[in-house]
């Protein structure tokens, strides 16, 4: 099935429902279309073989996102938040193409053999043409539709690839056609360059619920929009939850019309969704554990699960709040040892993932095995009720002795430090160990003691795994999509203390 054709279906079905932009003057389903398929005219007309996007959110992205995919060209939005020269390699590497570039961006690209370059104001102009457009969909269910850059921290970005077959299939095996209630919207803050990014375009047109984007996130105005808006659903990371949450005590509100928040993208500190859920007892909470490669989710932990876990008084049900969930039914999920035996509940290895939605494949590499399996690189287990557990990136783990540690599970202890706000967990290298446990503190309410920290953990888990090197900070470093940047700390605490 090809991406446009989700589209397609909701301008059929609904087209004067809202797709896009605010309810005062945004964009019906027939008119995205309409937009998009004038914008495959243009794109058509200037050639290439791929589509690169350079800019911030907004109705542009859809748009351009379907026109690339009505012309069966791979659409690869960028990182404008690179360095210029980062920047202009990745573009010289979507060549032939057509780069689609905010027009206050033009100026940091230089010129590459074989991308032509038309700022968003064309483009733009040249989706509002009047009259219809004679567009067909094209027979492209394995061709590429996106094509996703990695963050690059341990070399040169890789080029992830999505098919029609990848996304459309992860579309339709969790989202209902037309199954959202007339008035519902979404807001949209992660960057167009990012997976969750690109599904929740795809998902919420195919579910027909209006999709509202902000630009840049700040927790102000992610609260602004929410309410001026009428947000119904919204899917964050981490960090932007609980700055999300200040700003709503602060300014006591409450956000009404909401009904859902998904969070992924990193780990949850527990007490930031036990606080979310008290602060607003009305909206459902899911956990949504996905990879880029994967086309987005591959387990989640329901709103019905947030809840048990919060209330029940089994410590096996209590510690699902800390899980991401059970995988998709789509998906078929195992925990593989190292020579890749497939281990039991409750036994922790690597988390392999296959399906249809699964690509597993870069320009150049495909990296599933014979049978399909995609080795994700993040390690887990799945306990006897078939809930995944994450325990961070296999790269991450502390080898100390030959004892492998999961610096997760050691930062999860420090959070419910009542002096940590935040906290970060990682190997250093040591003469004697190979490896020591060193920890990261952002603290509250003054600076706590090391000696106080250190025993905190001993007292809940083992002399071994209690950081013995302490650094306090005043914030961690994340990138814009709410990952840690582990190795970069890792780094800086390899050279010596800061």
């Amino acid at each position: 099935m090809h991406t446009a054709l989700l589209l397609d279906m909701m301008a059929d079905a609904q087209p004067e429902r809202l797709a896009l932009g605010p309810q005062a003057d945004g964009l019906t389903f027939a008119e995205t279309r309409r937009r998009a398929h004038h914008g495959a005219a243009f794109l058509e007309q200037l050639g290439g073989t791929n589509v690169a996007f350079l800019g911030l959110n907004g109705p542009t992205l859809p748009v351009a996102l379907f026109a690339a995919g009505m012309l069966a060209r791979p659409f690869a939005p960028l990182n404008y938040r690179l360095p210029d020269a980062d920047l202009n390699r990745l573009l010289s590497r979507t060549a032939p193409s057509v780069a689609i570039v905010d027009d206050d961006m033009a100026h940091r690209l230089r010129p590459a053999d074989g991308v032509t370059v038309v700022t968003r104001t064309a483009f733009e102009a040249a989706c509002r043409m009047h009259g219809d457009s004679d567009a067909e969909f094209l027979d492209v269910d394995h061709d590429i539709a996106v094509l996703l850059f990695t963050s690059g921290t341990t070399g040169e970005p890789k080029a992830a690839i999505l098919r029609h077959a990848n996304l459309t299939s992860y579309v339709i095996s969790t989202v209902e056609f037309m199954g959202s209630e007339e008035g519902e919207a979404a807001l949209v803050s992660v960057p167009p360059y990012h997976i969750a990014g690109v599904s929740a375009i795809l998902t919420g047109c195919y579910s027909g619920r209006r999709i509202v984007h902000l630009d840049a996130f700040t927790p102000e105005a992610w609260v602004d929009a929410a309410a001026a808006e009428e947000i119904t659903h919204a899917m964050v990371v981490p960090t932007m939850l609980g700055r999300i949450l200040d700003v709503l005590e602060t300014r006591g509100e409450s956000l009404p019309a909401f009904k859902a928040i998904s969070y992924g993208g990193g780990r949850m500190p527990l007490p930031v969704i036990e606080r979310a859920m008290a602060l607003l007892p009305h909206v459902d909470f899911a956990n949504a554990y996905g990879l880029t490669e994967t086309s987005s989710t591959i387990a989640i932990l329901g709103p019905d699960d947030h809840r048990m876990a919060i209330y029940s008084d089994d410590p096996l049900v209590q510690r699902r709040l800390g899980s991401v969930g059970r995988p998709l039914p789509s998906l078929e999920v195992e925990i593989r040892g190292p020579n890749g035996e497939v281990l039991g509940p409750n036994q922790s290895g690597e988390v392999y993932v296959r399906g249809e939605q699964v690509s597993g494949e870069y320009q150049g590499k495909k990296v599933t095995d014979e049978q399909g399996w995609f080795a994700t690189n993040d390690g887990g287990f799945l306990d006897d009720e078939g809930y995944l557990f994450l325990e961070g990136r296999l790269d991450d783990v502390i080898v100390r002795g030959g004892e492998n540690m999961s610096p997760g599970e050691i930062e999860d202890v420090l959070r419910t430090h009542p002096q940590v706000e935040d906290v970060a967990v990682l190997g250093v290298p040591d003469q004697q160990w190979g490896e020591t446990v060193a920890a990261v503190i952002v603290a509250k309410d003054g600076r706590p003691a090391a000696e106080d920290l250190a025993r905190w953990v001993k007292d809940r888990l083992r002399s071994s795994k209690t950081p013995e090197v302490w650094e306090f900070r005043d914030a961690l470093p994340y990138n814009d999509t709410g990952k840690l940047l582990r190795r970069q700390l890792k780094a800086e605490l390899s050279k010596g203390p800061a």
